[in-house]
């Protein structure tokens, strides 16, 4: 199962920051385990979401060089307010540092200007062919595949966008 988190860029600025957002849907499957009565998004999935969110402000600042994207590291993760179905979590991620394949961003979370949550994630990024030659068309399709999708969630200014 692939879980898209990420349902629209709000803003973004390349090599700095990004806004995005999240609808929770109560038809989202996980939700009917956790928790049996009161179902709340998943703190991890929210990790997930600002990890995604992060990701495609890497792809954009980085005109798509690279096919994978990877958490390495999570760190100050807090959370602070549960997030239900119904409910849009806006999730923003900042850079704090960057390096030639890893960027460490800061990152937070809010629903109607209320924290759910905050963390520094630090992504890694490199293209599958830097370890097997072999790999290089799977890195072509993966960054064909996340452009088609970044024009999906990403309707920016013409002049702002990455194609």
């Amino acid at each position: 199962m692939r879980f898209l988190l990420v349902d629209r860029i709000l803003s973004l600025e390349p090599g700095q920051s990004i806004t995005a957002i999240k609808n929770v849907s109560a038809a989202e499957e996980y939700l009917a385990d956790h928790f049996p009565g009161y179902p709340v998004l998943p703190g991890v999935m929210m990790l997930e979401c600002l990890v995604q969110t992060s990701a495609w402000l890497m792809r954009a600042t980085e005109d798509f060089r690279y096919s994978t994207i990877l958490l390495k590291q999570a760190k100050a993760l807090k959370y602070n307010n549960f997030v239900q179905p119904g409910r849009t979590l806006t999730v923003t991620a900042a850079v704090h540092e960057r390096g030639d394949r890893e960027y460490i961003l800061k990152g937070s979370g809010t629903v109607d200007g209320k924290s759910t949550f905050s963390a520094r994630v630090t992504l890694e990024q490199f293209n599958l062919a830097d370890r097997n030659a072999a790999l290089a068309p799977s890195d072509q399709l993966r960054i064909d595949e996340m452009r088609r999708r970044f024009a999906q969630i990403w309707t920016g200014p013409a002049d702002e966008s990455v194609t």
